[in-house]
């Protein structure tokens, strides 16, 4: 089974078990068997969707973006499963722990706006925005401080 949305979303997943240090791409580093393992997963699931066989159900992407670090709704958008806009609140409200995809670094939101969807109170949002520009790169802080 070959979806449309199957190669990309696979190579993302690659490259995330990449980014995150498991060995998949030599015969013998086993990082196909602990994502696997990690996830509580079967390694077949974590094989077909490697090799572009299969798309994982629902459960095992679920597990997947866990031992990955990324949400589920990451997941799920990548995946073509669903759309940004099928998982938005229906009322226009942030849902709860959803973080968008910012692909085109013009939409990402400035510090202070991360700020206000955290809730930071707006008296000290300014040593929130000080604080994190810390961690980011010069160019990257620059553009994201407003």
């Amino acid at each position: 089974m070959n979806t449309p949305d199957l190669d990309p979303f696979a190579a993302w997943v690659e490259d995330l078990m990449r980014d995150r240090g498991y060995d998949i791409d030599s015969p013998r580093g086993g990082g196909r068997s602990r994502v696997a393992d990690e996830a509580g997963v079967h390694r077949a699931a974590v094989t077909r969707l490697l090799q572009r066989q299969s798309m994982p159900d629902l459960e095992t992407t679920r597990r997947l973006a866990r031992v990955l670090g990324v949400p589920v709704r990451d997941m799920l958008i990548r995946s073509g499963r669903l759309t940004a806009e099928e998982l938005a609140d229906p009322h226009g409200r942030p849902v709860p722990g959803a973080v968008t995809l910012y692909l085109d670094t013009a939409s990402r939101p400035t510090l202070e706006e991360v700020a206000e969807l955290l809730g930071v109170p707006a008296d000290r949002r300014e040593m929130f925005v000080r604080v994190v520009e810390q961690f980011l790169p010069p160019a990257e802080a620059a553009r994201t401080s407003g």
